[in-house]
Formats: C-alpha cells, structure tokens, sequence
C-alpha cells in the first residue's frame, strides 16, 4: 500500500487512473452534509461515528465551505452531530469520548469561522438549535465537569481544557461570544480550583485551567455579574491558592530561565567577541536577540488573583528553594502543549513536588521575587506592542501589591531578607551589575530598585508615559506605607533622588515634543511631590539624620533643575493656554524645594567666600547644611500622604479589553487540537473496549 496522503481525508490511490478513496469517517461527514438525515438508512450511524478516528482538518473546512442557503438545509444534522457528541461523552468506550471531544472542538471552529459576521444566537441555532440549546450546553458542561473532576485519563482531562479553551476563544472578543453564557451559568470553577489544589492534577493540567480561569473572569466582567469574579474574588482554600501560585510561579521562573539561557549563550558567543573588538555599537542588535515571547495569559491570571482575592496575597510572599536554577526536563510528556518561548506550560516535577529539602545554602525564592525578575526582563524594552502590555501589567500588579496592607508588611518584613538578581538594560555609560554583590534586604528594596531601573532606562523619544506615571506612583504609595508605619527602611535612597532629578531634566529638554502627546506637568507635580514628601516626612522614615542631610544636599546640589523647572512652569501658568492649571499646581508644589535653595545656597557661597575656597566638598557643604537648619521656614503642605486608590474601571477598562482580545487570540493559535497527538490518544485507548 502507497503512503497515506493528508490532504482533506483521502486515503490512497489505488493507480493513476482511478479516484482517490475516501476514508469511511469522511463519508460519514459527508452523508452529515447531505439534506437527509444519515441516521435513516443505517441505525448505527452515530455509534460507528464515534469509532473512527477524527478527521479535523476535513471537518472543519467542510463546516467553513457551506454556503449561505445549504445552512438552512443541513442545520438538523449539524444539530444532531453536536447533540450526540454530548451524548457520547457519557460512553464506557474511552475511543468514543476523546472522539467526541474532538469532534465538538471541530465543530466550534468551524461554525464560528464561517459565520463570523453572524449573532450569537445565528450561532447556537447552528450548532445546537435555539430552542434546546439550554438544555445542550448543561449536558456538555456536565460532561466535562465529570470527566475533569473524575479519576479518568489525565489525556482525557487535558482534551477538556482544549475543548474548553477552544470555546472560550473562538470569537476574538470574548465577550461577544454568547455560548459563554452557558458557561456562566453551569459553572465549572470547583472542577478548575480541584485541578489546581490536587498536586498531580496541577502538575499535567494546572496551566491550562489557569489560564482558562483568567479568561472566563473576563468575560462581560464590566456589562454583567460574573460568576467566575465572584467565586475568584472569596475563595479561602490555602491548597487551592498556593496551587495557583505555583502554576503562575513555574510559568514564569521558566520565562527567566529561558532568558537567562539566552543571555549566557549570547554573552559566550561570536557576538561577544564581535562587540568586544568593535565596541558597542551592536549593541541594540545584540538585546533584540535575547527577546523571549512574553506571556500575557499567565501575567493576567497573576493580575485577576491579586486584584480580586485579597487572600491571595499570602502565596506571593511563602518561601521555597529557588527553583530556576533547576533545569528543565528534556523532554515534554506528550500531555504537554507546543507553545512558544516564554509561554511554556509549568514541567511537571517542580509542581508535584512544592516541599523540596531546603537546602541552608540555597537561597530562597517565592512568587514574588520570580515576578519581580520577570518584569525586570519585559520591561527593558518596551517598542514592542507586547512587552509594552507586559510590561504595563507588571506595574499594576505591583500598584494592587503596593497599596495592600499586608502586601506592605511582608514587602517592608526586616526578618524577611532576600537577595533579588533584577535583570539591568545594557547601557554604554554603566557596568553590568554583578549579582553575587547584591545584599539580603527586604523586598521592598528590589522593588523600588526595578522603579529606579525602569526610571532611568527608558528616557527616550518615543516616551513610555503612562509607564513612568505608575512607576512614581509606586513609589509614592510605598513611601506612605513607610510614614504611617514609621519604617526606616536602608536603601540608598540617593539613587531615587538622582534618578528623579535626571528625568525632571529629560522632561524639561523635550518640552515641547513631549507636551504635543502627554500632560508632562501631571508627572513632574508627581515627581516634586515624592520630594516633598522627603522633605516633609523625611525624618519619620528615612534610616538616618545623615540620610535627610543628603537629601538637602542633593537638592541643593541639583538646584538648577529645579530653577529651570520653575520657570518653565512659571511662564506656563502665567499664559493662557491648555496647560496653565496642570503647570500652575507644580508652581505650587515647588515652595518647599525653592525655599531650601534660596536658604542654603546664600550660606554655602558665604562659607565658600570667608574660608577661601573654591570648590566645597560634600562634607563641607553637609556642615553647613546641618548647621543652619534653624533657620529654614518651610509650609505645610497637606495631602502628601493621600493617594488614589486603583480601579480597574473605568481607567483601565479598555486596556483590559485589547489584552484579552490579544491573549484570546494567541491561546487560539497555540491550542491546536493536534498537540494532543491523535494517535496517542487512540494508542492509549486501544484496548479499553
């Protein structure tokens, strides 16, 4: 016999001059397409059906080439198709039920390919029949609820979630996918939170169900009650949570990992020695190599678990070995997807064993930490429309972390010292940091550390905004914590001020590009305000008196900027025009910071002048500081420590929306019903009878 050909279902050829044959399944389709009902002249159509092995790829282009008349013709078969697939999911025979799945996936591909310009409801009435489309979608989710939650094959558990993931996203938006209203109401969360709480589940399927989870909490989430929102938003289950966690953690230590291998094998390679000989100036060429797919889906499920389970919070902080120095597994387990670098679903053995030894020489890691290096990594280059969406959602991850209480005692915890490798953008004026030198502190440090880096780094022409206006947020909402509690946190809060002052200079220098595109004085008033709360609070939590000393000396230091600054906004507020209000507040805010230049740089030029120097030291000029301090008149300026609360809706609400729309259409890509092999499956159950 001559080699199977793929193409649309055919079989063999028997010799040049005859036919192709068809294979039996594909007649069967066919006599499915035709006006009579297939059932009519074989009373065990369906039983044979579901004997044979799917034929996806005819299946689906068949649904997809059915013109606009026929559909009316042909919609009692396909109805009876999809109705008896759900019935064969309750069949002994496990060839039946893997099936029967695929062929319910086939359907709903094919029937929203075709009809991508018709109604929800044209849809179910092609698929199921308006009329008993109810009653239909509650037998499926039952299904599946059974076969997820029952002790069956894990490969049959595994073809759920695509069945699943594969409804959820056959319509770019979500949420005008009205079949997702069944699944609202027959809900399968308790069969998603048992998959993630069970250690061997977790381990084969808990990717998938956590970004399934992700998705269905964003269906119709502003238009509707959402049960998925509801239930995410009270569970308690710590087994539960931490499964989430660990699933969310492995996804992305495995991102870091991938990273890391990429940066070591372009460090040691031709390139390195290429830049060594002629510079730099490969520079940018040689970062956009090191570029791995980012995961959106998995950074979602991680933002829907922090903003609406506040129980959540404990997981991200629970201690384990550091587990990205692990290798992966050579080899995935058949069950596991083909997916993109960076989108890698967790490997099996980090999550079925969560109580590794511990190790006293390994340092330790948790949630957290791998997050934070995760986001050091995305938000190095932000020109690309996905990272700039990663890199968007790793700062308001951290703005639902920064303003939770609990998330601050742990970040600001002194008994709680980690060391926390954040990945640094090469630039051409710094050394590459070396980690080994970084010292056990508490975790806020490296996350005002990733604020400092991302501050400094990304001063270009094309402008992240909206990227910078959070970070200074973050900040702020961090030194609020650190008033109210009194916490004197160690940090080389130089670097802050430093990296602050250079950007109110970047601000400046572009002016008038920059005011064509954003409300530059919203984030200068931000930024002021982060000194005026130094300033201001400065010796309830700043470590030292020394610390509040070089505070002032670094703004006297920097007074120009700070002069150039008021002008500018002087002569703004005084004209009339869009930006005299924004500018007029940063008038304001300026007082406190005009006052201690005016007070001080008299004094330092008079010392100067009476010891006959012409250059002072910075601890001449901390004497002289420290000693006139008396009679520095500052005013109070109230609000410093109040800060907007975040809210999804409405700010973020369209941002969310494009997201979603993006990961729906990656995880269509991705899920294709192939990465469960066809004939492993069969394999497996070929001798179950």
């Amino acid at each position: 016999m001559s080699q199977v050909e793929k193409k649309a279902g055919l079989l063999r050829r028997t010799s040049s001059s005859k036919k192709p044959l068809k294979e039996k399944v594909v007649l069967m389709y066919d006599e499915i397409f035709a006006k009579e009902d297939p059932a009519k002249n074989n009373p065990r159509f369906w039983d044979e059906l579901f004997l044979m092995k799917v034929n996806l790829e005819y299946l689906e282009s068949k649904l997809e080439s059915i013109d606009g008349e026929d559909v009316q013709c042909i919609q009692d078969n396909i109805n009876s198709l999809f109705h008896h697939c759900v019935q064969a999911l309750g069949e002994e025979h496990q060839i039946k039920v893997v099936n029967a799945l695929q062929t319910l996936c086939a359907l709903f591909r094919g029937v929203h390919q075709k009809n991508k310009s018709a109604s929800g409801f044209d849809i179910i009435n092609m698929l199921m029949g308006f009329d008993k489309a109810e009653q239909r979608m509650k037998d499926l989710m039952e299904s599946l609820d059974s076969l997820l939650c029952g002790d069956g094959s894990e490969s049959l558990k595994s073809l759920c979630l695509k069945l699943l993931l594969c409804l959820v996203t056959v319509t770019d938006n979500i949420s005008q996918n009205t079949i997702l209203e069944y699944v609202m109401i027959n809900s399968i969360f308790e069969a998603i939170l048992q998959i993630l709480s069970d250690s061997s589940s977790r381990g084969q399927h808990g990717y998938d169900a956590v970004v399934l989870l992700a998705l269905l909490v964003n269906y119709r989430k502003y238009e509707s009650v959402n049960p998925y929102i509801v239930k995410l938003s009270i569970v308690d289950d710590e087994p539960t949570l931490d499964g989430m966690g660990m699933v969310v953690h492995q996804a992305l230590t495995e991102y870091n990992r991938q990273y890391k291998d990429k940066e070591e094998e372009h460090q040691g390679g031709f390139f390195s020695a290429l830049t060594s000989m002629v510079g730099s100036m490969f520079i940018a060429d040689a970062d956009e190599k090191l570029s791995v797919q980012t995961n959106e889906a998995i950074l979602l499920a991680l933002y829907e678990a922090v903003h609406l389970n506040r129980n959540f919070i404990t997981v991200l902080a629970q201690s384990h070995p550091e587990i990205d120095i692990v290798p992966a597994p050579p080899t995935p387990t058949p069950t596991t997807p083909t997916t993109p670098l960076g989108t890698t679903p967790p490997s099996l053995d980090v999550i079925n064993n969560p109580e590794l030894p511990l190790d006293p020489n390994l340092q330790t890691s948790n949630l957290l930490i791998t997050f934070l290096k995760y986001a050091s990594i995305v938000m190095q280059d932000t020109k690309d429309e996905h990272r700039l969406n990663s890199a968007r959602l790793c700062l308001i991850i951290l703005t639902c972390i920064a303003e939770d209480q609990y998330a601050d005692a742990f970040l600001h915890d002194d008994n709680m010292n980690f060391r926390v490798t954040l990945h640094r953008m090469p630039m051409r004026h710094r050394k590459k940091a070396v980690g080994k030198n970084i010292p056990s502190r508490p975790l806020v440090c490296a996350v005002l550390d990733l604020m400092v880096e991302f501050v400094v780094t990304h001063m270009m022409k094309d402008f992240p905004f909206d990227l910078y206006l959070r970070c200074v947020q973050i900040i702020h909402k961090l030194l609020c914590y650190q008033k109210k509690c009194r916490i004197r946190l160690h940090y080389t809060w130089r670097e802050l001020w430093s990296a602050l002052i250079n950007l109110l200079k970047f601000l400046m220098s572009n002016e008038t590009s920059l005011l064509s595109k954003h409300n530059i004085f919203h984030l200068a008033l931000l930024i002021v305000n982060l000194f005026n709360m130094f300033i201001t609070y400065g010796d309830t939590f700043l470590p030292t008196s020394n610390s509040y000393d070089e505070l002032y000396y670094e703004i006297v230091r920097m007074h120009q900027v700070f002069d150039n600054l008021y002008c500018m906004v002087l002569r703004v507020s005084t004209n009339a025009g869009q930006w005299k209000e924004a500018a007029s507040k940063v008038t304001h805010a300026l007082v406190n910071i005009r006052a201690i230049i005016n007070h001080f740089n008299p004094k330092i030029e008079s010392y100067a002048a009476v010891n006959h120097i012409s250059q002072l030291s910075e601890e001449q000029v901390l004497e002289v500081v420290r000693s006139n301090y008396d009679t520095l008149t500052l005013k109070l300026q109230d609000g410093l420590d109040q800060f907007e609360r975040y809210s999804e809706q409405p700010k973020e609400a369209a941002f969310f929306k494009e997201l979603v729309r993006s990961i729906s259409l990656n995880v269509r890509k991705n899920v294709s019903l192939n990465t469960l092999s066809q004939d492993v499956l069969l394999k497996e159950f070929s001798t179950i009878s």
